[in-house]
């Protein structure tokens, strides 16, 4: 991996990244990410922000027990808390002196064409003025995309590797509660080792992801190796690391080994 050809970076943040256990936003954590990012576009950098978070920040500020199971209840809450993470992101933003634009993307938006095309220049314009996009899943919109896994993104995991193709970032960070991927669960395993670099994603690989995240979140490894084939097939290098310490993003930077590296696949 050339860092020194590390441009356009796309950094997706998880809903265990962004939250106590309690589910309310770990502004502390977030306040440091921000700050990460906004010196890595001072520096030259184009950054990329793909957030999970609204159904689980939604879910808090509504005073509920737990991730709702109806869907109606789970699009009101990706409304509410859509609404005050892009608040607080912007606030944040604004204090280091960047300008954000919130995209929210649905899976037919990709499918189609033209409005693949649509969506592309509206990033590439974007980014040339300067600005730090922040993406997300359009939860409050579609249904398919919080109920059918087979048509929605699969997870904002997936959602950042189809993201990162689209502007043909140079880079892909997936921010979790976990180093990286290990041989075996780590939870369950004492003797359980962090896989510092995969080079194809197969059937033993496949057989050290788990299943799902947390409680408030819907992703876990094995949508993060999907992510890994998209980016990998895309060309894009991709980082799976824990996000608990977003200063920890400046040594992919510095040339450190970190998390485990999915290199992307030579044409």
């Amino acid at each position: 991996m050339d860092i020194s050809l590390m441009r356009r970076i796309v950094i997706k943040v998880g809903t265990s990244t962004l939250t106590h256990d309690t589910g309310k936003l770990n502004i502390k954590r977030i306040e440091r990410l921000i700050r990460v990012l906004s010196d890595l576009k001072n520096s030259g950098h184009e950054v990329i922000l793909v957030t999970s978070g609204a159904i689980g920040v939604g879910v808090s500020r509504l005073g509920l027990a737990g991730r709702p199971e109806e869907t109606r209840v789970k699009q009101a809450a990706a409304a509410v808390g859509q609404c005050e993470l892009m608040a607080l992101y912007n606030k944040l933003f604004m204090e280091y002196g960047h300008v954000t634009a919130q995209i929210l993307m649905t899976r037919i938006i990709t499918d189609r064409d033209n409005m693949r095309s649509n969506l592309t220049n509206t990033f590439d314009t974007l980014l040339s003025l300067g600005v730090i996009p922040i993406v997300n899943e359009n939860d409050s919109v579609s249904v398919e995309e919080i109920e059918c896994e087979d048509i929605a993104f699969g997870g904002n995991d997936k959602l950042s590797a189809i993201v990162a193709d689209l502007i043909r970032a140079d880079l892909l960070v997936l921010l979790s509660d976990i180093d990286g991927l290990y041989d075996h669960n780590p939870q369950q395993d004492p003797g359980a080792r962090l896989i510092p670099v995969v080079y194809r994603v197969d059937d033993r690989i496949r057989a050290c992801a788990g299943g799902a995240g947390s409680q408030l979140g819907t992703g876990g490894m094995v949508t993060k190796l999907e992510a890994a084939e998209i980016a990998s097939a895309a060309g894009i290098d991709m980082i799976i690391m824990d996000g608990s310490d977003p200063a920890r993003i400046y040594d992919i930077f510095e040339g450190k080994q970190i998390g485990t590296l999915f290199p992307a696949k030579k044409v």
